[in-house]
């Protein structure tokens, strides 16, 4: 009896030496958490700080507008974000039937005038006006990409692109006709909306000509004719349109495509290209270096940035009028938390670079690989099918509240910004590279994946109150209630309830400056937005 009590003893012994040792190493674990110091000036004057990233979003094609999802989508983001422009693939194809049943022959025959009888007009803008129409009725303007090749015009309309409404991306078999479109096309627009609003438009010419979406041989040449040729039209009609390009992929042509406008004359308000996280550095930079997802949006738009000031169009605003962490179906970035701290990193870094940056896509009514399929499979939307909500659409929804003027310190994980009533609005994240979430995913341990942010504010009420909201693999995270589930193929009804509610932006929690200061800690993959009241 006394030696089994002895062993229990020793036994006890061992476990609290083992579970002090335990606690020991937890707490000097936390003792290590990265921090970042930050001390804010309230009454600085800061610089201007308009919100570039969330003005335009891009979406699927031109009909898709006529759809009740696509416009449902359109209304929560308006709600969200504010969005100003919509772009678009395929205002011209022929899904949005602009140039009607006609055949080639027919506008042979209306070229040539009356001697050719053939009847008139030519250009059917039912579906056009519709898709403008329900744009402007939700508050947002288009951003009008024009493309691709009607068949009826094309060279050779069996050019097709791989997507699965299989544009036409042929060059036009005359260029007075493709002339006679696009103006036909303007003159539609002004007489239906005025010039005073059609001139706040974005007209830009073709998209990414430098990969398979443009048939041209060789490629550069016969853009840069497409473009002189749409531009010098769209002008024609009203020099008040605003027209640009080159529309590339990899942050392309844009050296080449300036200097062409200028020797040749070429009206350009604006310049458009794309990149997006996971395009190599081979691609963009012609050169083999590591360039991180993170960085690499960024670092494509700084390069663009020089290359217009060193143009002979120095003040042309840049369009970054597609980009993304992926242009692949990734599931385990686009549709996780990841996406907060990957968009807000990249506003950081993009800020003052840039007039405008368009997100590739708000929504996964989107058709470019086949009718949609079910949550979540790495969609480019913000929000998944059936009005889902991703965690990326409610990081836009609370970096959408960032204030207009951004304060120092410049913190590599953080923007101080002050809204107009004086009141302070700060993004906080924790990036990290994507870490291959499904659904065996285990979180690391809170005490190595934290980083903590301690902040003093000075020339503010000391005691101010204010909200935190956050979105990480706790609050917002839909991709987690979707795991649960067993990521079923067709969600039911049900499911599809449970999902949207678990995609809703978490409730913010209360917070208070003591004696002017506050600590937040942000997990892995965390972002977190901080607002500070002065009353």
């Amino acid at each position: 009896m006394n030696s089994r009590r002895t062993k229990f003893h020793r036994v006890c012994g061992l476990m609290v030496g083992f579970l002090v040792v335990l606690g020991a190493f937890a707490t000097a674990s936390a003792r290590t958490l990265p921090v970042e110091h930050i001390v804010v000036d309230a009454h600085t004057a800061g610089q201007p700080f308009p919100h570039f990233w969330d003005h335009m979003f891009g979406s699927g094609r031109a009909v898709l507008v006529l759809r009740a999802n696509y416009q449902h989508d359109l209304a929560l983001m308006k709600g969200a974000t504010g969005i100003q422009f919509v772009r678009f693939h395929g205002l011209l194809d022929r899904g949005v039937g602009l140039t009607g049943r006609h055949t080639a022959a027919f506008y042979n025959r209306y070229a040539a005038g009356p001697r050719g009888h053939a009847a008139g007009p030519p250009y059917n803008f039912s579906y056009v006006d519709q898709i403008m129409d329900a744009l402007l009725a939700h508050g947002v303007r288009p951003y009008v990409e024009l493309d691709f090749m009607p068949p009826a015009l094309a060279r050779d309309p069996e050019m097709t692109q791989s997507f699965w409404y299989h544009p036409v991306v042929s060059p036009p078999r005359s260029y007075a006709q493709w002339d006679d479109m696009i103006k036909a096309l303007a003159r539609n627009f002004i007489q239906q909306y005025g010039i005073n609003e059609v001139a706040t438009w974005y007209f830009e010419v073709w998209n990414e000509p430098n990969l398979d979406f443009w048939g041209g041989v060789p490629k550069q040449s016969t853009y840069f004719t497409l473009y002189d040729h749409t531009a010098r039209a769209l002008k024609s009609v009203n020099e008040r349109l605003r027209v640009g390009g080159p529309a590339t992929a990899q942050a392309a042509w844009v050296t080449a495509f300036l200097r062409h406008d200028a020797k040749h004359h070429v009206p350009v308000d604006f310049v458009s290209t794309h990149v997006y996280g996971n395009d190599t550095a081979m691609n963009v930079f012609g050169r083999k270096v590591k360039v991180s997802r993170r960085t690499m949006v960024c670092r494509a738009v700084r390069k663009v940035h020089r290359q217009i000031a060193r143009s002979p169009y120095p003040h042309l605003p840049l369009v970054l009028s597609e980009f993304n962490a992926s242009y692949s179906n990734e599931p385990d970035v686009t549709d996780t938390p990841y996406m907060g701290p990957w968009i807000a990193s990249t506003i950081r870094q993009c800020d003052g670079l840039v007039h405008m940056m368009s997100y590739w896509t708000f929504s996964d009514v989107f058709e470019e690989q086949g009718v949609v399929r079910k949550p979540f499979y790495g969609g480019f939307g913000l929000i998944a099918e059936d009005n889902i909500r991703k965690p990326a659409f409610d990081a836009f929804e609370l970096l959408h509240r960032l204030g207009h003027v951004r304060l120092l310190p410049q913190v590599r994980s953080a923007l101080i910004t002050r809204r107009r009533d004086g009141a302070l609005v700060l993004a906080l994240w924790n990036y990290a590279p994507p870490d291959g979430r499904g659904p065996k995913y285990t979180p690391p341990p809170a005490h190595r994946s934290h980083r903590v942010f301690e902040i003093a504010v000075h020339e503010f009420p000391p005691e101010a109150h204010g909200l935190l909201w956050r979105v990480d693999d706790q609050h917002s995270d839909v991709l987690r209630a979707f795991n649960a589930m067993g990521r079923p193929r067709w969600p039911t009804r049900e499911q599809i309830a449970v999902l949207k509610a678990a995609g809703r932006l978490a409730p913010a929690r209360p917070v208070q400056l003591r004696d002017g200061r506050i600590t937040v800690r942000v997990p892995q993959h965390g972002l977190a937005l901080l607002l500070l009241e002065r009353h």
